[in-house]
């Protein structure tokens, strides 16, 4: 891995947890989700414009294009679900281990072989992800529901990654994101809206924050979109799509710090050690021989 890219991917890491933060300490978190997308749409079309880019040039590629909106929305809907009932320095190291993913699913379906130094790391990788949830008395998992949502987002996001990479080393990263937005912002609003209170206005629920707290969504969604653009940015220059999502895990334990130093949630020591393992369990996943 480059320096150039390393920079660009430590620097994607530093912001990516802002947006969970964000749509965790929000009244309205679909709102929040919401919000992010839009956000999406409107920078991605600026710099296309600004760029002087021909937006068709996504079409090149739209069954990734298809494959990576729809897993938008399942990625969302979970965090959502998941944010719910779950602490954020829980979810968010686990819904982050999708290289995880990318190892299980090559050896499950491209019948890929590993090294025991991999296996290793898997291991750590679940043992991580198992002790975050453990309470220690508790004669089960203290949140199964959290673990089993954050499960599927992980997964998730690793299908977006490898169909996200492919794209961009065919289109432009801004180009691709402008029009897969066009239609996952529009489709987003539309799942979220179901997850609306009975007692709560549609309005309320999916777009008062841009009225009562704009900043929180503006810093919510630019944070998001400049943190991923970085990541297509690397995938559009060749890097290897395991080794950047592995390196960005190191953004886990800043998410541990600020859900424990900022929403006081518990157990923050024990948390961080976890945290640590199943990101030093990822490194070696893709580490290894």
């Amino acid at each position: 891995m480059s320096g150039l890219i390393l920079v660009l991917v430590l620097f994607s890491a530093a912001l990516h947890p802002l947006r969970e933060f964000f749509i965790k300490g929000d009244s309205t978190p679909e709102g929040v989700t919401v919000a992010v997308n839009i956000w999406f749409g409107i920078l991605a079309g600026l710099h296309v414009f600004i760029g002087g880019m021909d937006p068709w040039t996504a079409f090149e590629v739209w069954p990734m294009m298809l494959l990576s909106g729809v897993g938008l929305l399942l990625f969302y809907s979970f965090i959502v679900a998941t944010m719910r009932s779950g602490d954020l320095s829980i979810y968010y190291p686990i819904t982050r281990s999708s290289p995880l993913f990318v190892v299980v699913f090559s050896y499950l379906v491209l019948g890929q072989s590993y090294s025991w130094m991999m296996l290793g790391g898997i291991g750590m990788v679940l043992a991580g992800a198992f002790l975050l949830q453990y309470h220690p008395g508790a004669r089960k998992l203290s949140d199964p529901t959290t673990l089993i949502l954050a499960t599927f987002a992980m997964c998730i996001h690793g299908v977006i990654t490898l169909a996200d990479a492919e794209a961009v080393r065919n289109v432009e990263p801004a180009v691709y994101m402008f029009v897969m937005y066009l239609f996952v912002v529009p489709a987003m609003a539309f799942v979220l809206s179901f997850k609306r209170p009975i007692s709560r206005s549609l309005y309320r629920h999916l777009f008062v924050g841009w009225i009562e707290t704009p900043g929180r969504f503006a810093v919510a969604g630019i944070s998001a979109y400049v943190s991923y653009y970085l990541i297509l940015i690397t995938f559009q220059l060749g890097a290897n799509v395991a080794a950047v999502s592995a390196v960005r895990q190191v953004s886990i334990p800043f998410s541990v710090l600020l859900g424990c130093l900022i929403y006081k949630e518990e157990r923050m020591t024990a948390r961080l050690l976890w945290s640590a393992l199943l990101a030093l369990g990822v490194i070696i996943i893709v580490s290894a021989k």
